[in-house]
């Protein structure tokens, strides 16, 4: 057995390369810049577009589930030409951009999936969605629909004093829910009063949405649910095309009772096509023009 003081020396030599390692990996403060090679690809930057993009600000949606308000006035809405112009159109005090209704200015405002973006000055409505290859669209919309949002129910819980709440994909808080609502499940919110309008039950026969996984962007009816304990539970999914697929329940997002869908859906109505079957639909497209 070593010494005393040897272990203790030991131990001082520990400290020290412990202390250098952290010196060397720890930043000073939090990252603020992205290089565009690094950005999410469902934002579909070019290469060749300059060096840097706009890092998305902390809010309520995850960086790389995201996409900046600066990059949909650029490369979205083709309103502005450079960040600075996207800046200017922000920071102006007619309040030109709301998402979920509420005028943001910071032009680094995280905008995820469900979210409403309304420009009043154009009299437009667009809902953020994702195509079946995983990029973000926006999705133009009516006013009457624009005035609501689908969020998904990620944790329910019972807080301080005994009071149960829930929390939503988009970080709401909301105490004192429906004793029905449960994990999974869908909320209509009213962008207005913030109150919970109805809500849709992950089961089978609802039509659902894809938020993630290989088969992200792909609408369908639920068809039965896998329960594995202590792993994901799978979700069977059937398109109005036939074909089936499945995919953890974590990336399912119910967004109608029936077939009937509460919201618009992206103008590939969410189905997955081969190559095969695009070549199939333009060739008849084409005969039906002549």
């Amino acid at each position: 057995m070593p010494s005393f003081s040897l272990q203790c020396e030991h131990f001082e030599i520990n400290q020290k390369r412990f202390q250098f390692f952290l010196e060397t990996i720890m930043a000073r403060g939090p990252k603020k810049h992205m290089k565009r090679i690094t950005a999410p690809k469902s934002w579909m930057l070019s290469k060749l577009g300059g060096n840097w993009t706009t890092r998305p600000s902390q809010g309520p949606h995850k960086l790389r589930e995201s996409i900046p308000l600066s990059v949909i006035l650029q490369h979205k809405l083709k309103y502005a030409l450079y960040a600075r112009d996207a800046t200017m159109i922000l920071a102006d005090k007619d309040g030109n951009i709301k998402v979920d209704g509420k005028v943001r200015t910071d032009s680094g405002y995280p905008v995820g999936l469900q979210d409403v973006i309304t420009i009043d000055k154009t009299r437009e409505n667009y809902r953020v969605l994702y195509d079946v290859q995983g990029k973000f669209i926006l999705k133009s919309i009516k006013p009457e629909e624009a005035k609501f949002k689908l969020v998904k129910v990620t944790q329910k819980k019972v807080g301080p004093n005994n009071v149960p709440y829930i929390v939503t994909n988009d970080a709401r808080t909301i105490r004192y829910p429906n004793p029905d609502i449960h994990v999974n499940d869908t909320l209509k919110i009213d962008l207005e009063s913030g109150k919970v309008v109805e809500f849709l039950k992950e089961e089978p026969g609802n039509l659902c949405y894809i938020i993630g996984g290989n088969n992200i962007g792909r609408v369908g009816l639920i068809q039965h649910r896998e329960r594995h304990l202590g792993s994901f539970d799978i979700v069977h999914v059937k398109d109005s095309n036939g074909k089936h697929f499945s995919t953890r329940i974590n990336n399912i997002f119910t967004i109608g009772k029936g077939k009937k869908s509460l919201i618009s859906l992206p103008d590939d109505n969410g189905l997955y096509l081969t190559a095969l079957e695009k070549k199939q639909v333009k060739d008849h497209q084409e005969v039906e023009k002549q």
